[in-house]
């Protein structure tokens, strides 16, 4: 599950017409849940685990991941309403019981995720440096897209890691400390995304996103 933030400034980006910041989200959010949930499908399979590969989810082709009320239908809601953008892909299947050594086999999935939206936005990094060697003209529109790709993966990265269900965090932690409490607290369901919203309006978001940007400009500084 992810939500972007309606931030209209990072660094030097100017974000003036919500309909084209909306246009340039939407293929970055498809390619980065592609990635995303590939990542899950091919490190499960690499453990043991082929369930995902089995039913068609071990590919880079965002049809396949696509939920039809998540990855379409609420992120235009959510841009016609004004409200966060909202959206997720459909769940990677994932059996810990085909796993060698559940717990850290189980870790490594969930953390699989986070990491290659991490990874992409380096990619993204590295092609914003390219492009500005290339290109005299620093305030190009690929540069404020390929910035904006960088943060919405940091952003990915670090969200999904927050150990609070359905995120990948609260597998970690699980995995990680596995007792009455952490199972509890992977079990929360539909209490989860209440408590992963009232986060989300609560004045800890602030400092969540103060993070976010941190990373992403440091990303930047270290490739610019």
């Amino acid at each position: 599950m992810i939500i972007i933030p309606g931030a209209n400034k990072l660094g030097e980006i100017q974000v003036n017409e919500r309909l084209i910041n909306f246009l340039i989200f939407l293929p970055l959010f498809f390619i980065s849940l592609a990635v995303h949930e590939f990542a899950h499908a091919y490190y499960a399979n690499k453990l043991g685990d082929s369930t995902a590969k089995d039913q068609g989810r071990m590919t880079l082709n965002p049809i396949k991941h696509i939920d039809l009320v998540g990855s379409l239908l609420m992120p235009f809601i959510a841009f016609a309403s004004g409200f966060l953008i909202i959206g997720w892909a459909k769940p990677v299947p994932v059996n810990p019981n085909n796993f060698k050594n559940p717990y850290k086999d189980d870790a490594l999935v969930s953390v699989a995720g986070p990491v290659s939206n991490f990874a992409l936005a380096l990619l993204f990094a590295s092609l914003l440096f390219l492009n500005q060697a290339l290109t005299p003209d620093t305030n190009s529109w690929l540069n404020s897209v390929l910035t904006l790709a960088v943060y919405f993966n940091v952003f990915l990265f670090a969200f999904n890691l927050l150990p609070i269900p359905p995120l990948d965090g609260s597998h970690i932690l699980f995995d990680l400390f596995p007792n009455q409490i952490t199972a509890k607290i992977l079990n929360l369901g539909f209490y989860g995304t209440i408590i992963l919203f009232l986060f989300i309006y609560s004045p800890l978001w602030k400092y969540f996103m103060m993070f976010v940007v941190s990373v992403t400009e440091f990303i930047l500084r270290i490739f610019l």
